[in-house]
């Protein structure tokens, strides 16, 4: 079926289900699965790029970008996971059938998506980058400070600056001149 029509079927069923007193979802038989198709991607995006689009309706656990296997380049689609499924009908209601970058796209539900098992040898260097390291940004490194040190660099930074001030004193008494002089 032509993907366009695809997307229409969508809207008329979520159509159909605004205007029905039907207390049961179209939505509900696939009540089993986190996972969407969203088709219609531009092909320069990356994985992150899809993240955070769909990142707004749920966790994102897993994305698989399907890519050319010569040339890495992405086809155009990915499959995503979410950590609960209820973000999926929020995506599916919400995302099919918008313009993203003059491409419209197509956002359905998966019923029984296997992971791909792929050997590491077989894929490409992007794609194993990807599963190796993942597509999210690499938080910056915090060194941890314990309370102990930290009350520890105050109580010396007070016993400086009382020495200090001692210091100081002593110099203002003892350069002092009298004015009989």
């Amino acid at each position: 079926m032509n993907p366009m029509t695809n997307v229409k079927n969508v809207l008329k069923l979520s159509e159909h289900e605004l205007g029905s007193s039907s207390k049961t979802s179209w939505h509900d038989q696939y009540k089993d699965s986190a996972w969407i198709f969203v088709g219609g991607l531009p092909y320069d995006w990356t994985e992150g790029d899809v993240i955070c689009v769909f990142s707004q309706y749920g966790e994102i656990v897993n994305i698989n970008m399907v890519r050319d296997k010569t040339t890495g380049k992405p086809k155009g689609f990915a499959f995503l996971c979410y950590e609960d499924q209820r973000s999926t009908i929020l995506a599916v209601d919400n995302l099919n059938s918008i313009k993203i970058l003059g491409r419209t796209l197509r956002v359905d539900h998966c019923e029984q998506y296997k992971v791909p098992n792929a050997h590491m040898s077989k894929i490409d260097e992007v794609t194993a980058a990807i599963r190796m390291e993942g597509c999210a940004p690499v938080a910056p490194k915090i060194e941890i400070v314990k309370k102990e040190n930290v009350k520890q660099r105050k109580v010396n930074k007070n016993k400086s600056k009382h020495k200090n001030s001692k210091k100081n004193n002593k110099k203002i008494k003892g350069s002092g001149t009298t004015s009989s002089e």
